[in-house]
Parts: C-alpha cells; structure tokens; sequence
C-alpha cells in the first residue's frame, strides 16, 4: 500500500495529488491505499496501517488484519486494516469509533458538496484467513 496521509495527518488528497479534504481533527492511522485495486467508489481501495507515523508516499507491506465494511454515498468503499501485529479489542474500538465520525464528516462534506447518498460505518467484514 501507500500512505497518502500520515499519522496525525489532516490533509487528504486525491489520487492526482488534490487536495481532497482538510480534516477537522488529526487522523489517528496512517491511511493510503493499495494501487491497482479499485474499490466500490472507482478508487483504489483505501487502507490503514496501525503502528508508528509513516512519511506520504511511503510504500509498504504489512499483513491485512480486517476489513471495515464502509459505505459511501451509497456505494460499497471497504477499508483494509493492517498492521504487524493483531488487532487487539482496543484496537478494533479505536478503528469503528474512527470509522463512525469519518462517517458523519463525510455525510456532511457530500451534503456540502451537493452530493446524495448514505455514508456509514457499517462493521467488520472478518479477518483473511492467514491473519
């Protein structure tokens, strides 16, 4: 994958280098995506990587822990999660309490955008095997 924004990053850029979005609060996870492999939305699908702050643009591979079930303006956006080690009970808290607000700022930039369609987090999808 690739890390598009930093941990403890605001900024959320498009594939072409665009601004996206600024965040109101700090990511917690560095969040990229895996080239190649377009999700429900036509991007590439998104993913985060648990662990320390890593640069933009850094590639890396690590293990595929879960999958976060997402949906964004009605259209199926999973998110990967990975890390070198399990997740852990407080991990996966973290990750869908992350997911619910990510959710309710998306709902309000695409209302702000003039953009329909429901935006939820709607749960794991379960862990690969091999996880």
């Amino acid at each position: 994958m690739v890390i598009e924004v930093p941990r403890g990053g605001v900024v959320k850029r498009r594939t072409d280098g665009r601004i996206d979005f600024i965040s109101p609060l700090p990511c917690p996870y560095n969040y990229g995506s895996i080239p190649g492999v377009v999700s429900g939305d036509g991007d590439d699908l998104d993913a985060l990587v648990l662990g320390p702050r890593l640069r933009a643009g850094t590639v890396i591979v690590v293990p595929v822990r879960d999958v976060v079930r997402f949906v964004d303006r009605d259209r199926e956006d999973p998110k990967v999660v990975c890390s070198a080690e399990p997740l852990s009970d407080a991990d996966r808290r973290g990750i869908e309490r992350f997911f619910t607000v990510y959710a309710g700022f998306k709902r309000g930039l695409a209302r702000w955008r003039g953009r329909p369609g429901a935006t939820y987090f709607d749960g794991w999808l379960g862990a690969p095997e091999g996880a």
